[in-house]
């Protein structure tokens, strides 16, 4: 019987074994939200990593985890991008090649306590790096952080108030660490063991002592969500009908209504008919409307996605301009090269334009409001420098249509608890066809969530919050004591490098001695 090292002798099957393992942590994220298993999934990818035979299989295995993570967790795009998806999960997974030679480096054979301590520090920092790297707009954004998973974890959302959603990442990964080496190597459980009592310290410390949102009033804020609507007129529909279910909230005391992203899909000066209609509403319901128009401009060249504040008197003047695109859906990049993506997908025909700078909107009683289109919630510097420009609530308008019955809208609307931990103010997630949530300041979820199959209005009932949360405060500070701690160690191995090759001093000729005036002789 063969046993499962000879198993994977076969490069082939080590490679599909490394993506199998390297997918696993897609189920503490939503749809599944098993969250607990984000506490031990990397375990398996990393006892596979530390077997690799040579450093450069141990980057493979990296890879192709990478690989099988970015896959699982982007699947929903496989009926859109189809075989594109397979590039960018594998252009992607390449990030993780580093990073499975720096688990070998560290756990590989039978690691020394002093290799061990190293590796609870500077593996979470590795992957840190890798996450950082991939957030860039251009490769796809900070979607899947893995830290995100706990979005409906109290400890960790005050975790997040304290180091961002970066913080929770790199104690998962320590967590994974400590837990390998205790499965692989038993005679290291006391390093192990120190990891594990150093992440539940961390936690408990800053469920103690970190700052909690001091509430002290209350807005009644709408979210329409007008649901699916197809067709040749789907845009004129689609007005209609968030139209009808914005005329039900007059006379229920709203502060602001607020509609999902391209709710609008033509250029409000291009129709002045559409915006009086906005108008009527406002005055009707008593409260100031915030819309997001997908159109081409009539003031400048190009497609915009735009956030654009009306008042009962029609457009007050404010508007934000969405500024990162998402990849593929909204351009492409190095269009001269990979333009042939639209011919095998979905890929956006034509670039939208990019705004310059965020917004934070007036919408009357001394309420600010700082709104980003879809894809921009997946960014916490974004809420964290519109929280500083003085928001008192967050607002994502999203639509997720085109990924309706995928595990894409739940993903999507659980970054907005994340978003609202860090930064100590409530955030409402607005969509076209779901899924709709609104989160307090502390990132706990304020009523019942509006599903893909709902067409209606909600009014939320949130609190606002004061005060600056730590993260707000220093920002990614945990990303750059990652970094710093791997410029360390690359230093410490450098130096260690050095002294290995340093080559010994040459033997010392001592003179002849002499005796009784002769040259001694061997024997003597």
């Amino acid at each position: 019987m063969k046993t499962l090292g000879h198993w994977l002798a076969s490069p082939w099957r080590r490679s599909a074994a490394a993506a199998g393992a390297g997918a696993l942590p897609v189920l503490a994220f939503p749809a599944p939200s098993l969250w607990w298993c984000a506490y031990v999934a990397l375990v398996p990818w990393i006892l596979l990593i530390r077997t690799a035979p040579t450093g450069k299989r141990a980057a493979y295995d990296g890879w192709w985890g990478g690989f099988g993570f970015m896959l699982a967790m982007h699947h929903w795009l496989l009926p859109n991008l189809h075989v594109f998806t397979f590039v960018i999960g594998a252009l992607l997974g390449a990030l993780w090649a580093p990073w499975g030679w720096l688990v070998r480096r560290l756990l590989g054979g039978l690691p020394s306590p002093g290799r061990i301590a190293a590796a609870l520090v500077v593996l979470p920092s590795g992957w840190l790096a890798v996450e950082l790297v991939r957030s860039w707009e251009g490769l796809g954004g900070p979607w899947g952080v893995l830290g995100a998973s706990q979005w409906q974890v109290d400890p960790a959302l005050r975790l997040a108030s304290v180091g961002g959603v970066w913080l929770i990442s790199f104690l998962l990964v320590l967590l994974n660490v400590a837990v390998a080496v205790l499965v692989a190597v038993p005679r290291a459980r006391v390093p192990a063991l120190a990891g594990l009592l150093a992440t539940a310290a961390a936690t408990s410390a800053a469920w103690v002592w970190s700052a909690r949102p001091g509430v002290d009033e209350r807005v009644a804020v709408a979210v329409v969500q007008p649901g699916v609507i197809q067709g040749r007129d789907s845009g004129d529909r689609r007005f209609d009908r968030e139209e009808e279910l914005t005329r039900r909230l007059a006379g229920q005391g709203v502060d602001l209504i607020v509609w999902g992203e391209s709710s609008v899909g033509f250029d409000l000066g291009d129709r002045p008919d559409l915006a009086r209609r906005l108008a009527a509403l406002s005055r009707e319901t008593g409260a100031d409307i915030l819309v997001n128009v997908d159109a081409r401009r009539s003031d400048r060249p190009g497609i915009y996605k735009s956030s654009i504040l009306v008042g009962p008197d029609g457009l007050t003047g404010d508007r934000y301009d969405k500024m990162r695109l998402v990849p593929f859906g909204e351009y492409v990049p190095a269009r001269s090269l990979l333009g042939w993506a639209t011919s095998v997908g979905e890929a956006a025909g034509e670039d939208r334009r990019r705004g310059s700078a965020q917004v934070v909107m007036n919408v009357g009683n001394g309420l600010h409001v700082g709104p980003m289109v879809c894809f921009e919630t997946a960014f916490p510097d974004m809420t964290r420098h519109l929280t500083r420009a003085g928001a008192d609530i967050l607002i994502g308008q999203s639509a997720t249509s085109t990924f309706q019955q995928s595990w894409a809208p739940q993903q999507h609307a659980s970054l907005a608890a994340l978003r609202a931990a860090e930064t100590g103010r409530p955030m409402v997630h607005a969509t076209l066809t779901g899924v709709s949530a609104v989160y307090g300041p502390s990132g706990q979820r304020i009523g019942p969530a509006l599903g893909v199959d709902a067409s209606t209005t909600r009014v939320y009932d949130i609190p606002l919050a004061h005060g600056t949360t730590p993260y707000v405060r220093f920002g990614d500070w945990t990303v750059l004591a990652a970094l710093l701690v791997l410029a360390g160690w690359c230093a410490a191995e450098g130096g260690r490098a050095l002294r290995l090759r340093r080559p010994a001093p040459e033997p010392r000729v001592l003179p002849a001695r002499t005796v009784h005036g002769s040259p001694a002789r061997p024997g003597r």
